[in-house]
């Protein structure tokens, strides 16, 4: 069978088996699971706020939340402040959650939860739709721009390129580099029912050395193996995930690795990442490869390359600045 029919014939296999539990339109995804509409950020997008709070589609009605002390990810909360837990179910038009010890409750109705502690009134937030801000930033003048949504070229699969999106199919750029900033969009899926890596997992990797982490982690702790992270060598600074199918943004400056004349390494490779416009690493110092990586550190440059990792995630709008 011809290559493209083949994977099409994929992907509608892996379709049929996992419709039900995985969503790439935010539309459909809205239609057929009411808990979409109420998974997400609420609060203000704005700094100086006391409360902030995430829910989480867990699958079957059922939701994580996490009440933040200070206000959103990258408006006031931070890793040092409290994260309180919440579970529960909806029933009947209402979703109703807990803290484990019974002392903190809310209410999910009408695009707002409201939160009690100890019986009284704690908050009461809207959900709110953030975007970053760097969402659809165009390339400036003497940008590389690596995939606009009209063809896969610059790419090693043309394939990969699907209604005007660009697929995770384990591929790399056809161009090697050195240092440069680079921004990219992507878009994990909506799966509920699944957990930890099986969540949107992807990854791009830096000359094919280093890997930004790709996942569905929103409302997590931010780890190194999660969105903003640099896989098995640095957590995000503050996890700055939005909601799956929501439009996120990649902004990262990577510095190569420097060797002297005898070819030996003198610094190794850094790189300082902006997730939704929020930083997530500060010039963090890249001592080894990440886990996947296919070349090793030498001074020879190295492809971009976004890993397939069994998940439908889209990206788009991929340029590159070289340094």
């Amino acid at each position: 069978m011809h290559f493209t029919r083949l994977l099409f014939a994929s992907l509608f296999f892996v379709s049929a088996i996992c419709h039900a539990d995985t969503w790439t339109d935010p539309a459909v995804a809205g239609k057929e699971d009411p808990a979409f509409l109420i998974q997400g950020e609420y609060g203000v997008a704005e700094s100086g706020q006391a409360w902030g709070a995430h829910v989480i589609a867990m699958g079957e009605g059922n939701f994580d939340a996490y009440l933040l002390e200070g206000g959103l990810p990258g408006l006031g909360y931070t890793r040092e402040k409290a994260r309180t837990k919440l579970t529960g179910k909806s029933a009947e038009g209402k979703t109703s959650l807990q803290s484990e010890d019974g002392k903190l409750t809310a209410t999910i109705a009408g695009g707002k939860i409201t939160l009690q502690r100890d019986g009284k009134p704690l908050a009461e937030l809207a959900r709110v739709e953030r975007k970053s801000s760097t969402l659809g930033e165009k390339p400036p003048a003497g940008a590389i721009v690596l995939f606009d949504g009209s063809s896969a070229d610059e790419w090693n699969k043309p394939e990969a390129l699907q209604d005007g999106l660009l697929a995770n199919l384990d591929i790399s750029t056809k161009r090697k580099f050195h240092s440069y900033k680079l921004h990219l969009e992507f878009r994990t899926p909506y799966k509920p029912k699944a957990r930890g890596q099986g969540r949107g997992n992807s990854g791009v990797y830096h000359q094919h050395r280093y890997e930004t982490q790709v996942l569905d982690s929103f409302g997590l702790t931010g780890e190194y193996n999660e969105t903003g992270g640099i896989y098995t060598i640095s957590k995000p600074i503050v996890n700055s995930c939005l909601p799956p199918l929501q439009w996120q943004t990649y902004d990262v400056d990577f510095t190569t690795a420097e060797f002297d004349e005898s070819g030996k390494l003198v610094k190794n490779a850094r790189m300082t990442v902006h997730l939704n416009g929020v930083l997530v690493q500060d010039d963090t110092d890249l001592p080894k490869t990440t886990g996947g990586a296919k070349l090793k550190i030498t001074p020879e440059p190295g492809p971009i390359y976004i890993q397939h990792h069994g998940n439908p995630v889209f990206y788009r709008n991929i340029w590159v600045v070289e340094k």
